[in-house]
């Protein structure tokens, strides 16, 4: 990973984007190439670039992070006009501290012994690429640009178009 302080500072601000979105599109690919994306909910996002999220150790997606590690995650809050778009690596872990730390009571609907449930196990994604587009939400705001832009020839820029490598 970059640790230069912009490469941090560009970190800490999509982390801080991203947070508060609690699921994520992830996205793998099938042993034949396809791709298959699939809502997951993230548990942890961590300055530091790494995401956790649960998931069954014998499930498919399981299956098809053994075979390839690449990941997308893709994140939107409509609401507020933001997009994410996070590429990285994926793990398979069952670290049974790190379940104990994110565990919550409701997962019991996915893993029905609770926390020791042969089959749970969790998913590390470390962030390589990301992009984010974050604009002003409100209407006025944007009607007021995309006006000045047709007035004035210049380009509209709705707002904050960043993308980070790690």
């Amino acid at each position: 990973m970059n640790n230069d302080q912009n490469t941090q500072e560009n970190l800490r601000k999509l982390t801080d984007k991203i947070k508060d979105i609690d699921i994520a599109m992830m996205t793998t690919q099938e042993p034949d190439g396809m791709l298959r994306s699939r809502p997951m909910r993230t548990m942890e996002t961590k300055d530091d670039g790494v995401l956790w999220f649960f998931t069954g150790y014998d499930s498919a997606k399981s299956q098809e992070l053994k075979q390839d590690s690449h990941v997308n995650l893709s994140y939107a809050k409509p609401g507020d006009n933001l997009y994410v778009s996070v590429s990285g690596r994926a793990t398979l872990s069952r670290d049974k501290a790190k379940i104990d730390e994110l565990w919550n009571p409701a997962l019991k609907a996915w893993f029905p012994e609770g926390k020791d449930d042969p089959n749970i196990g969790l998913i590390k994604v470390t962030i390589d690429h990301a992009e984010y587009w974050d604009s002003p939400n409100s209407a006025v705001v944007h009607l007021i640009g995309v006006a000045k832009a047709v007035v004035t020839g210049e380009r509209y820029e709705p707002g904050d178009n960043r993308k980070i490598n790690l």
